[in-house]
């Protein structure tokens, strides 16, 4: 390259070069002018155009269930609000807008007319309706975007989400509990006016250091869905005044549901009275009745004051103490100690409580967590009472044996069961497990906490043991077992006191079962109580099935499978011993045939397609087939195929799959 020709390059280069910097010395000069030396006139430019500032809602954090399905989340909506003193036709923009947003145009008008600058027209409506708005073109009026609160799962785990109000603030449950957390920071919609006058807003975040934060609960949104349809269709059964259910995992304290009944929709919680809103297992206390009778049994055998098969006559029905007479609802003899609570005869409680003593029995009691509260990350949670030893005449000594006179919350009920559940510790309940901030950090997570050991290992096995026979022929909760798992729990059936009377009531009752399964190794600890059920009272006949029905959809959706040696098999006749039909060309159906969709020919291999793992493992033994299970939900496939030779096959293979 010729000298002359790198000079001219050299030339551009540094011609472009000046242009450069004097651009941006402008820009810099520019910048100085405005932010230094023109400062404090264009502020008053900018104070003198903005017709007036309103706080918007902050953004709240998502509420998560254990398996990060959304409970509660927000989501945008659009607002109307006016400036009064720019609308000169103000019975004009009342009657355009009554007809978008379905308002009466006298209550419009009414908010056209007040001597304000800013109000608001009708806030958190569909986003179609702004924009029908918008499309008025009215002097005026004015559009914005928020946010309002909504629950996708509408009444499911409603109790205890609580909801939020207009403005986004918690109003009851979680979402108060942790409003503080859950509640982003705040911004504010700033109204200002252009160089020709025309009014726009804008929205401006608020310094803060409020982050938002997320919550994921314990909560399984499958079983609380099917444990508020369970106990929905109870408490209409039995024509109830309302009922709870919580369920809960023994080793640990976490919650996985807990229903209510009467329900309300979170969404619309302004169509439902405040008592409604309330979360009964944590607000409300009863008199637990006769399920207190697995908790004095535990301190009888923990203190060896009594063993399993110790006698106590049971006076045949009637026993007089202090003053008054108690019945047992049958007429009892003898009973061992373990008859006493499968039968749960009031007399055998008394005479066991009496060995054991009062002083003794209330102290246990407050071991396994009555009489205080749980401590549950959850508001308005009560404590319940125990009358104590000075103050308890001869009769409510008796009483408390049985579980008359005293009162507890659903919660502590549960928890105590679950102390005998798991060993013997008593834990701390708990529906948080982990809160998340907007970045994705954890800033805290909850763990399972032991309260204190309540009765040694040995004795929670000894209990446990007799209580697995409540839920059999022989006891009272017959309608609680589960096939293919042992059940063991404890029914209860306690009068209510009469308000006006301030006597018990014989009409008024509370009908509950609490119990855990499996019972060797449990898994779920589920509590029912019917708030006063009309004709049957009795707890394993009306809890009982809520119980039966809740424990046997959850174990199948938590994957547990049934122990084969528990389930019943079905008796199929020999080919001697086949009744003729009444039509000779049509041959006889087994049982077990006449059971299955699709019932395909005598000796041949039946469809278990769509079948539960217990009807499977039923059905095969019925037939004398060794049978291998692979998965867990319902049947999807077998090996050898449906119509196979039963002569044939000796082993089948069934392989499963939770329904979608």
């Amino acid at each position: 390259m010729k000298l002359k020709e790198k000079r001219w390059i050299r030339f551009r280069i540094h011609l472009v070069s000046v242009f450069f910097m004097g651009g941006l010395l402008t820009i810099f000069v520019r910048v100085y002018q405005l932010q230094v030396l023109q400062q404090e006139y264009l502020r008053g430019i900018a104070k003198n155009g903005i017709i007036g500032t309103t706080n918007l809602p902050p953004k709240r954090g998502v509420i998560y269930d254990r398996e990060g399905h959304e409970l509660a989340i927000s989501v945008q909506v659009g607002s109307v609000f006016a400036h009064p003193k720019q609308i000169k036709d103000k019975n004009k923009t009342a009657r355009a807008l009554s007809k978008v947003l379905g308002e009466k145009q006298s209550q419009v008008l009414k908010k056209l007319q007040r001597n304000r600058s800013f109000v608001w027209i009708k806030r958190k409506i569909p986003q179609s309706l702004t924009e029908r708005v918008e499309a008025l073109d009215l002097k005026g009026l004015g559009v914005t975007t928020e946010t309002r609160r909504y629950y996708p799962g509408r009444e499911t785990a409603a109790h205890v989400l609580g909801f939020s109000g207009t403005d986004n603030q918690g109003l009851e449950g979680l979402e108060k509990k942790f409003d503080g957390l859950l509640r982003g920071p705040e911004e504010k919609l700033v109204f200002m006016r252009d160089a020709l006058g025309r009014p726009f807003a804008v929205i401006r975040p608020v310094a803060s250091d409020q982050r938002v934060h997320d919550l994921y609960l314990t909560i399984d949104k499958d079983i609380q869905y099917k444990a508020q349809q369970s106990l929905r269709e109870a408490v209409e059964k039995a024509k109830a005044k309302g009922g709870h259910c919580v369920v809960v995992d023994p080793y640990t304290g976490e919650i996985l549901a807990m229903a209510v009944v009467p329900e309300f929709n979170p969404n619309v919680f302004f169509h439902y009275k405040p008592y409604q809103w309330r979360n009964r297992p944590v607000t409300d206390c009863f008199e637990p009745g006769s399920t207190i009778k697995a908790f004095l049994l535990a301190a009888a055998l923990e203190e060896s004051v009594v063993s399993p098969l110790t006698q106590f006559y049971c006076e045949q029905g009637k026993f007089k103490v202090g003053g008054r007479v108690v019945h047992d609802t049958h007429k009892y003899g003898n009973l061992s100690a373990a008859d006493v609570i499968v039968y749960s005869s009031n007399i055998g409680a008394i005479k066991m409580g009496q060995k054991l003593g009062y002083r003794k029995f209330t102290e246990y009691l407050k071991n396994f967590g009555f009489a205080k509260k749980t401590e549950i990350d959850l508001m308005g949670e009560r404590s319940g009472f125990i009358r104590s030893a000075k103050n308890a005449r001869e009769i409510d000594q008796a009483t408390l044996f049985f579980g008359q006179g005293m009162t507890s919350t659903s919660l502590q009920l549960t928890m105590a069961m679950a102390a005998i559940a798991n060993g013997g510790n008593l834990m701390r309940p708990y529906v948080v497990s982990k809160i998340v901030d907007d970045s994705g950090h954890t800033t805290k997570r909850t763990h399972p906490k032991v309260v204190k050991r309540v009765i040694s290992t040995q004795t929670a096995r000894k209990v446990a043991a007799i209580l697995e026979g409540v839920a059999t022929e022989e006891g009272t909760a017959e309608k609680a077992a589960i096939e293919g798992y042992k059940v063991a729990g404890k029914t209860g059936t306690s009068q209510k006191v009469d308000p006006k009377t301030k006597q018990y009531s014989k009409k008024k009752y509370v009908a509950s079962f609490v119990g855990f399964v499996p019972s060797g190794k449990p898994r779920l600890v589920i509590m029912v109580m019917i708030d006063e059920p009309k004709g049957y009272i009795y707890g394993g006949r009306v809890a009982g099935p809520v119980f039966k029905e809740v424990g046997s959809w959850a174990l199948n959706h938590l994957r547990i499978s049934p122990n084969p040696s528990l389930l019943s098999s079905v008796n199929v006749p020999s080919a001697q011993s086949n009744v003729k039909s009444e039509n000779a060309a049509v041959p006889p159906i087994s049982p077990e045939t006449a059971l299955l969709p699709h019932a395909p020919q005598a000796a041949q291999l039946p469809d278990f397609i769509g079948l539960g793992m217990r009807e499977v493992l039923k059905r095969s033994r019925s037939l004398g087939l060794k049978v291998c299970l692979e998965g867990s939900g319902l049947a999807i496939g077998q090996n050898p195929e449906p119509g196979s030779p039963l002569k044939t096959v000796q082993s089948i293979t069934v392989n499963f799959k939770p329904p979608m």
